[in-house]
């Protein structure tokens, strides 16, 4: 392979990984990974005249997409570096709300809070630019191509703060429910009635003599009118917030992360909650009571995990679905898909047979990015560590079997001059003969190193031997001193030409780098504002 084809070897590469991590990767979750826990019932469905199913609706569920903003990373307001986090935080969760989520054609959105990130400390004008950010990324706008479907809003700590806040800037309250309706309210979505609740002023302090504006009051009175209405069909909670669990309980096979257990901050002042992980066990016990769900479904742990609550009636499934957006602490971002059954139940039959769940995971950003990263560090080292002949599989196969014929057995031919030296004999007349001589051969007796030599009719005379001593010292001084001055000449000419290789390796490097990126780079583009714009 010379290096044109490692080019385009490496090129188709590069091309296949942007594919998959920018397109691909998010058509996963719809075609083989995840389907409507329905599809899975023995029961035959009824199809309407479309073909569609009528005996469920479908419901997606998402949580935490937290958008980023300058309280996240501690960047300053409209610095690059926070721009460039934001716009793949965004990007992201669009590509995965329009391929990923949407494709599943869902008849009803439910979002369990936390759409912004520092939105109670937001100037009005930051917060409605994180608002059009929001609806952009899940369609919501006016381009939006999906905003018929209907969508249900539960609010979060990240949206409107704990008790400590509430009273301190009651404007918060006041334009989230001006943007997102009422904080808590009830709906129905088949034969199911969902009940959200504002989990973030449960344990709030109740403030006698201001009832209207106390927000634990209107929460809690809120629930108390729930249980006084005739239940006639099965019931979800919806909180941000998960209900109370003891500490180290056991979150499920779909958890990621440690478990968190409670951790609860109050103000310094006014000693009302700041932060809390979880509902307190008071008022937890009271919802269940009260409510008498068959489902719990919550957010806020950024983490998926499944718990069952006791209660009066039994025991109470709370399924906390984890953040849609990859740069909250969640390796494994995901969503949820539920079915709500669109018909009335039997009376002697469960009610939390009328709603089935399936918990969906979204591509692995991190890893995708890690990928990215170790491909273009192996790019480098192919290119800079590349012969420049290139590499013959075919070359290394037939050396390989010419190698094994020589140490298998395999003939070769003698050198006669092997082990053998010419030595100059003068004989009588003074005439000089070449004869050969064997290296290392033994000496018998040190008297025949006589003065005198005799081989047939030849004698060698022994002023011959002196001047043969004289002539080769001298030409081993005039050999050493050419030795050392061609050495020298050898090591510059050695330093010159690992430089020049060095060089030469380095422009080879960069000019097939610049093809590379000349290929893929505009497919990434491509990629890239394909999802972002309307």
């Amino acid at each position: 392979m010379k290096q044109r084809e490692l080019t385009v070897v490496l090129c188709i590469i590069w091309a296949v990984s942007l594919l998959y991590g920018e397109m691909f990767a998010y058509w996963v979750p719809s075609l083989w990974a995840c389907s409507w826990p329905h599809h899975h019932l023995n029961s035959k469905p009824t199809m309407d005249e479309v073909g569609y199913s009528t005996d469920y609706v479908k419901v997606v569920v998402l949580t935490d997409p937290q958008l980023m903003d300058k309280t996240s990373l501690g960047l300053a307001p409209k610095s690059l570096a926070l721009e460039i986090a934001q716009f793949y935080a965004d990007l992201f969760m669009r590509r995965a709300f329009f391929s990923s989520i949407v494709p599943f054609k869902p008849d009803v959105i439910l979002f369990l809070g936390d759409y912004f990130d520092g939105g109670p400390y937001l100037s009005d004008e930051e917060w409605q630019e994180s608002l059009s950010r929001f609806k952009h990324i899940f369609g919501l706008n006016a381009q939006g191509r999906y905003k018929n479907i209907p969508v249900y809003y539960v609010p979060g700590n990240h949206d409107i703060g704990y008790a400590s806040l509430h009273y301190q800037r009651p404007e918060v309250i006041k334009r989230y429910e001006n943007e997102f309706g009422m904080r808590n309210y009830q709906f129905t979505v088949g034969k199911v009635d969902f009940i959200a609740i504002d989990a973030q002023t449960l344990d709030d302090k109740q403030r006698s003599g201001r009832p209207q504006e106390d927000l634990a009051s209107l929460t809690w009175n809120f629930v108390k009118n729930v249980s006084m209405d005739v239940q006639l069909n099965p019931r979800v909670l919806l909180t941000h917030i998960p209900l109370y669990r003891q500490d180290w309980t056991s979150c499920g096979p779909h958890r990621g992360s440690p478990v968190i257990n409670q951790r609860v901050s109050r103000a310094v002042d006014s000693q009302e909650v700041a932060y809390q992980n979880y509902v307190f066990e008071e008022s937890s016990n009271r919802l269940l009571e009260l409510i008498k769900p068959v489902l719990i479904l919550s957010g806020h742990d950024h983490d998926q995990c499944t718990v069952s609550h006791n209660s009066k009636f039994g025991p109470i499934k709370e399924q906390t679905v984890g953040t849609i957006s990859w740069q909250m602490g969640n390796l494994y971002p995901s969503f949820m898909l539920l079915s709500a059954s669109n018909f009335t139940l039997p009376n002697a039959s469960h009610p939390e047979e009328a709603i089935s769940t399936h918990l969906c995971f979204l591509p692995m950003q991190t890893h995708i990015y890690i990928w990215y990263l170790s491909l273009f560090v192996l790019t480098l080292l192919a290119l800079l560590l590349w012969p420049t002949s290139g590499l013959s599989v075919w070359n290394h196969c037939s050396n390989l079997i010419v190698s094994c014929n020589i140490f298998g057995g395999g003939t070769k031919e003698k050198n006669e001059d092997e082990n053998c030296e010419y030595e100059m004999i003068w004989d009588a007349e003074g005439s000089m003969h070449l004869v050969k001589k064997a290296l290392n051969a033994p000496i018998a007796n040190l008297s025949e190193r006589g003065l005198v030599e005799s081989r047939g009719n030849a004698v060698m005379r022994p002023t011959a031997k002196k001047h043969i001593s004289e002539d080769r010292e001298a030409s081993m001084n005039v050999d050493l001193g050419a030795d050392v001055d061609s050495m020298l000449k050898m090591t510059t000419r050695t330093s010159k030409s690992k430089t020049k290789i060095v060089i030469q390796r380095l422009v080879r490097t960069f000019r097939m780098l610049t093809i590379i990126a000349a290929v893929n780079l505009p497919l990434y583009m491509m990629l890239l504002f394909k999802d972002w714009i309307d």
